[in-house]
């Protein structure tokens, strides 16, 4: 599990649900990592993390733990693009993500948060 990323989030409901999901099922970021790798190594320069969910979702035998007995739910489809990225920084724009509204939120800041 990359650290970097989680610490910033867990201020929202999908992001609480994201971490909790994350935590008790590590396989399937594995899986999202070894995908996405896969589709970095093929020479592509920008690919879906939806297609990468897809392909975990359809196409590989997992079980997880989830509260609502989806496999993966579409909500943790940003989550795992971020996460990716932050582990990866010069792969950052391999994703294309939009701004949350925690990042907006925060945007005033830039590093300045008060106490």
């Amino acid at each position: 599990m990359h650290e970097d990323y989680l610490p910033s989030i867990g201020r929202t409901r999908l992001e609480r649900d994201f971490l909790k999901y994350h935590k008790k099922n590590p396989h399937i970021w594995m899986l999202f990592q070894s995908f996405a790798n896969q589709a970095v190594q093929s020479g592509r320069k920008q690919f879906s993390a939806k297609a990468i969910v897809e392909r975990i979702r359809w196409h590989c035998e997992v079980e997880t733990k989830d509260p609502l007995g989806f496999k993966l739910q579409n909500s943790m489809t940003a989550y795992y693009a971020r996460l990716w990225q932050s582990k990866y920084p010069n792969k950052r724009h391999f994703f294309r993500t939009r701004v949350t509204e925690a990042e907006k939120a925060l945007r005033p800041y830039q590093g300045n948060m008060p106490l």
